[in-house]
């Protein structure tokens, strides 16, 4: 089965799908962008041999894949971001009547006001706290200049852990289904966590 799956991941259509969907999914959390760039990570290590242990030679398809997923990640950041900064009266009042919403734009902005975005970076691995972390940036007034370089490195560490679990799913338990269930597993349990952190972080 995989073995099909890998010589697709080798076609242009898969970059382009990957990258759709992780642009997209800041707007709907519920497309399933990290399951894709994991499938892809799989199909793309099977190609290149990760699964059998040999040195793959297709090194560059899986650095393709990272590169182009956190491009998109980065890019669908900035969309929101500059929606929600234009987006006037109306988003305060929708922001401020969610209590999650109003939560996350304090924290954010105490976070950014000192200088550090640790909580970008942890957000964007927690169910839909990218899109909250975005909006909320644009719909404060942050400065994109300290925003867009933590959005930056959030979306490239999450890039990096999703094709490295496809990756070495593949290459520890081979290109089996198997495999990109574990990894999923990882990646949910990664967001699990990043979720607990991020309602455990005091509000200033």
């Amino acid at each position: 089965m995989f073995e099909s799956v890998g010589s697709l991941a080798a076609g242009p259509w898969i970059y382009a799908a990957v990258s759709l969907s992780v642009l997209l999914d800041v707007f709907l959390p519920v497309l399933p962008s990290g399951v894709l760039v994991i499938t892809a990570g799989t199909a793309a290590a099977a190609g290149s041999g990760a699964a059998t242990g040999r040195v793959p030679h297709g090194m560059r398809g899986l650095v393709a894949l990272v590169g182009l997923a956190a491009a998109a990640s980065l890019l669908g950041d900035l969309v929101a971001y500059r929606l929600a900064w234009r987006g006037g009266e109306r988003l305060d009042r929708a922001i401020a009547r969610s209590r999650r919403l109003t939560t996350a734009q304090a924290r954010l902005g105490d976070a950014l006001a000192r200088g550090g975005g640790a909580l970008v970076v942890l957000a964007r691995f927690a169910p839909a706290g990218r899109s909250v972390v975005s909006f909320c940036a644009g719909a404060a007034h942050r400065r994109a200049r300290d925003f867009l370089p933590w959005s930056a490195l959030a979306g490239l560490s999450w890039a990096v852990y999703s094709v490295a679990l496809g990756y070495f799913g593949a290459r520890w338990l081979g290109a089996t289904w198997l495999a990109t269930g574990v990894s999923l597993a990882a990646l949910f349990g990664a967001g699990a966590a990043a979720g607990f952190l991020m309602r455990r972080r005091p509000v200033s």
